[in-house]
């Protein structure tokens, strides 16, 4: 089977400010402790693929690389050493409102953001009834951005990128946002997609979400992967651990930490 999505041998540095002071240079430099949020490497020796057609799910506590990751899939992070290969055409949802404006209209941030995407203006047009429709945001298309709420930002992102002519689909987290009515209507529309032949790959927090929507993934501690195979076991594994760590971070069941 084709993949979609390749990633081989993938690293990418942080660049840590060490500043140099009188007692450093006459006791030289300590070597730093890798932590979750100050290491040296944002990601290290990180591979896998993705075949067409399939999800495929990235979990791992905060801090863990999971967005760097994504960012280097989408292009707007540059990868140290490695090689990232994509078949087909990307649409991504890394961060809420990014691709939009405050100042302009639902209508008009469809139009910004599916340019973006690479949509074609009378592509665009053609499709909007169908994204306006799917957001449910009725009247308030017409009003500014700035105006709207996280889940009605999150609704008008989703529904442009899912109308979208797109082969693979980057989600972070988004979908932990908006009603569950709302979350449920996506899932049915990542299935579809699914059924087009269409990839998708995933970071969630929530691992009854990313068991239920990906077949396989990955998890990253400290910019490493330290498991991998079929979603429902990675994050039942994953779970096992954060409860041995930190029994209250898994208070709450199948949803992990927060």
């Amino acid at each position: 089977m084709t993949h979609a999505v390749l990633c081989e041998d993938l690293w990418k540095t942080y660049q840590r400010h060490r500043p140099l002071g009188v007692k450093t240079l006459l006791l030289g430099a300590d070597t730093p402790r890798d932590t979750r949020f100050a290491r040296e490497w944002a990601l290290a020796e990180v591979g896998f693929q993705v075949p067409r057609g399939r999800s495929f799910g990235v979990i791992g506590a905060n801090g863990s690389g999971k967005t760097t990751l994504l960012s280097i899939l989408l292009g707007t992070v540059q990868e140290d050493r490695g090689r990232v290969n994509l078949n087909g055409r990307v649409a991504s949802l890394l961060e809420l409102g990014a691709g939009f404006h405050g100042d302009l209209t639902g209508r008009e941030n469809v139009f910004l953001y599916g340019s973006i995407l690479g949509m074609r203006l009378a592509e665009i047009r053609r499709r909007f009834e169908n994204i306006a429709e799917f957001s449910e945001l009725e009247g308030a298309i017409e009003q500014p951005l700035r105006t709207y709420s996280a889940g009605m930002i999150a609704r008008l992102g989703f529904s442009t990128i899912i109308h979208s002519p797109a082969d693979i689909l980057l989600i972070d987290e988004v979908l932990a946002v908006g009603d569950a009515s709302f979350q449920d209507k996506c899932h049915r529309a990542l299935r579809e997609f699914r059924a087009r032949s269409g990839t998708l790959v995933i970071v969630s927090h929530n691992l009854k979400e990313v068991t239920e929507v990906c077949d396989e993934g990955i998890c990253l501690d400290l910019g490493r992967v330290v498991d991998t195979g079929p979603m429902t076991g990675v994050a039942a594994r994953y779970q096992e651990r954060v409860a041995a760590t930190d029994p209250a971070k898994v208070k709450g069941g199948a949803h992990g930490q927060r």
